[in-house]
């Protein structure tokens, strides 16, 4: 067999393993991104339009968290965020609208208080979803039926379904655990009859 041959069997292989790697490669920030960000990586998906344009995105979205510092509330910031959702939630019965209007409140200032940046809902939602990517469509849902309540157009059931999105994303905000206090239980059982329960998987 000629050299020129051989070359160009060498140049062939090489080109194969370079697909193969490059292939491999994709594959694995593909798993990576997906195992990560779970629904949001579908979401951001479907938003975009295709996969590397997605895929693209959420790495930015990584790619600034790691430039933003996000601390973790003092306990005394931690407490008193507790008894204002417990009060706003306790408070819903006889003002519903109210009290979605102080969840929206009270997780603004969790995430302003923990560093993350007050941009616009979008940008800030898409920050979140790197921390928390599974409660971020309960933090969009949430937001949805905010906007439709300043038109006038919510429902008081819409209203209850708003608080229990914004307590999804609360509660990891304040970063609770299994060790919550006795005078943390109904915050998270619901408190009495009639106020928000635990939060359900938001329909798009």
């Amino acid at each position: 067999m000629p050299t020129w041959a051989w070359i160009l069997i060498v140049i062939g292989a090489a080109i194969l393993l370079v697909l193969l790697v490059a292939g491999l490669l994709a594959r694995r920030r593909s798993e990576r991104l997906r195992g990560k960000f779970g629904p949001e990586y579908d979401r951001t998906i479907e938003r975009s339009g295709g996969r590397r344009a997605a895929e693209a995105e959420l790495e930015g979205r990584e790619a600034k968290r790691q430039r933003l510092r996000i601390a973790r509330l003092s306990p005394e910031s931690r407490e008193r965020y507790l008894r204002e959702w417990g009060d706003l939630q306790q408070g819903f019965v006889d003002e519903p609208s109210r009290s979605l209007l102080e969840a929206d409140r009270v997780v603004t200032d969790v995430m302003r208080e923990r560093g993350y940046p007050m941009d616009d809902f979008e940008q800030r939602a898409a920050d979140v979803s790197v921390d928390h990517p599974q409660v971020v469509e309960h933090y969009r849902a949430a937001h949805r039926i905010y906007t439709a309540d300043e038109r006038g157009e919510a429902t008081t059931e819409e209203l209850r379904q708003a608080v229990v999105h914004y307590r999804a994303l609360f509660e990891e905000l304040v970063e609770k655990n299994g060790e919550a206090q006795a005078d943390e239980a109904e915050v998270r059982s619901g408190g009495r009859e009639g106020e928000p329960g635990r939060a359900e998987e938001p329909r798009r």
